[in-house]
């Protein structure tokens, strides 16, 4: 809580800074801001939503004993639900703490944000026309095993 506060201090600094230096350059920036903002906005509420209704629809009890037990099938489908999800982190966190709210283990969890932040499947085609073909799948490749590794050791860490 106090690092939040910090942190908003530190930013209306800056910005109070920025003011003073450009007024013109700072009222540009704010207002190229509130237009990503805008932008962003239906895709974000819709994917909100959308988190909304399968927890709603999806009983905990599903969820703990799919997730829930660290087995092998669950670590590898919540996996690929993070490999193939294109989720802001500012929204996955708190999907990782509605999962564990409902009986998802910490691993499972763990291993759904790391792959959600560290694989592309779907923006690997975009990446492929800057980077190439193999540099994607290696990329990918290694950010899933190394997800593994990761939450791994955090469900052992953490537990």
């Amino acid at each position: 809580m106090l690092f939040n506060i910090f942190l908003y201090i530190l930013a209306v600094a800056a910005l109070l800074y920025s003011f003073r230096r450009d007024r013109q350059k700072t009222k540009k920036a704010l207002k190229m801001a509130w237009n990503s903002f805008l932008n962003m906005l239906p895709a974000m509420l819709g994917i909100i939503g959308l988190i909304g209704v399968i927890l709603a629809l999806v009983p905990p009890e599903v969820i703990a004993g799919l997730f829930g037990s660290n087995s092998p099938f669950g670590i590898l489908l919540i996996s690929l639900a993070g490999a193939v999800t294109l989720i802001p982190a500012f929204i996955a966190f708190p999907l990782a703490a509605s999962l564990l709210q409902a009986g998802a283990g910490l691993t499972a969890v763990a291993i759904f944000i790391t792959t959600l932040l560290m694989v592309g499947i779907v923006t690997a085609p975009l990446e492929v026309s800057f980077f190439g073909r193999k540099f994607t799948l290696w990329r990918n490749a290694l950010g899933f095993a190394l997800a593994l590794v990761i939450s791994a050791l955090m469900g052992v860490i953490l537990q």
